[in-house]
């Protein structure tokens, strides 16, 4: 729905919005999945926006469209993607951490915990490279674009 689409184009949470409209974030939760809000509501999602109410209006009125749009699903495999790469990181940093804390305590001469960084780094690396899409390691986009779609 472009409610969503513009809430991810300004780089908002559902919460953020929310706040901004004076709207609780399950009714951003309720709208973005098709459900029709308020007149209100839609004015206040027009005055955070700044676009027309009737821009936002049409839109609720053709939200019984179940079909998503390739720019959407481009958008939802694009935010799974940086999703997964963020806990990964975060995984990474904090085992990592782990290991050099216990290396440094367990045996201070020597650094084995080089070659599990190295290891899990390059993991990290690609998965990197994959949702920042600079390469594509997982196959098609349209394959991609029909899994995130589930």
């Amino acid at each position: 729905m472009i409610i969503r689409k513009l809430r991810l184009d300004k780089g908002w949470s559902q919460e953020q919005l929310a706040e901004l409209c004076d709207i609780s974030a399950r009714t951003v939760q309720r709208i973005e999945k098709g459900q029709k809000p308020s007149l209100e509501t839609l004015k206040a999602l027009a005055a955070v926006f700044e676009i027309n109410i009737s821009d936002l209006k049409t839109e609720a009125d053709m939200s019984n469209q179940t079909e998503i749009s390739t720019e959407e699903e481009k958008t939802i495999l694009y935010e799974r993607k940086m999703k997964g790469f963020r806990r990964h990181f975060i995984q990474y940093a904090v085992v990592m951490m782990g290991l050099f804390i216990l290396n440094a305590i367990k045996s201070p001469n020597h650094y084995w915990v080089i070659w599990p960084a190295l290891g899990w780094g390059v993991g990290v690396l690609f998965h990197g490279l994959n949702a920042f899409n600079v390469f594509n390691f997982s196959g098609s986009n349209e394959k991609n674009a029909k899994w995130a779609a589930k």
